[in-house]
């Protein structure tokens, strides 16, 4: 809740839907050994992170990506592309962009990329600050990228 002070009286806010939002997305940051997963609310006003997904043969990463858009009524697939430093694409860029291709063949709804640079780094930066040891930081680090990926795409979307 915002509280605004103007001439000594303060007004409080509730927090507003964003105008077009429509539904849950589901972000993925690959990586090639644990997938970090995060999910939005309806109204893109929160995300949280969910249990990293082992990344498997294709056929069973799929199907678990497919029961979390049917658990979470899901609306949209988010991919985390990772760009090198200066913008280009490497090669994990580029199989990134075959797994989204290959996913939007397969999935009713559509699959988007987003430039996810800096949010291992940050997200790592982000829970030592908060006092979580190294192996905790370990255990959330892929899921808590997904949550940056899908925070910024959101604020990039409609601000």
């Amino acid at each position: 809740m915002s509280k605004t002070e103007n001439n000594n009286q303060s007004l409080e806010r509730e927090p507003q839907p964003i105008v077009g939002a429509q539904g849950r997305i589901l972000a993925l940051d690959l990586g090639t050994k644990r997938v970090g997963v995060a999910i939005s609310d309806e109204l893109h006003l929160t995300v949280r992170p969910l249990p990293i997904l082992k990344r498997s043969n294709w056929k069973k990463f799929l199907r678990e990506v497919e029961e979390l858009c049917l658990r979470f009524d899901v609306k949209k697939v988010l991919l985390g592309l990772p760009l090198r430093l200066d913008g280009t694409e490497g090669d994990a860029a580029k199989e990134t962009r075959r797994i989204a291709r290959n996913m939007s063949l397969t999935l009713p709804i559509p699959v988007i990329l987003h430039d996810e640079r800096y949010t291992s780094y940050d997200a790592e930066r982000f829970m030592r600050a908060n006092g979580m040891t190294a192996a905790e930081v370990m255990q959330r680090l892929d899921s808590e990228s997904a949550v940056l990926i899908l925070s910024d795409y959101l604020m990039c979307e409609y601000f």
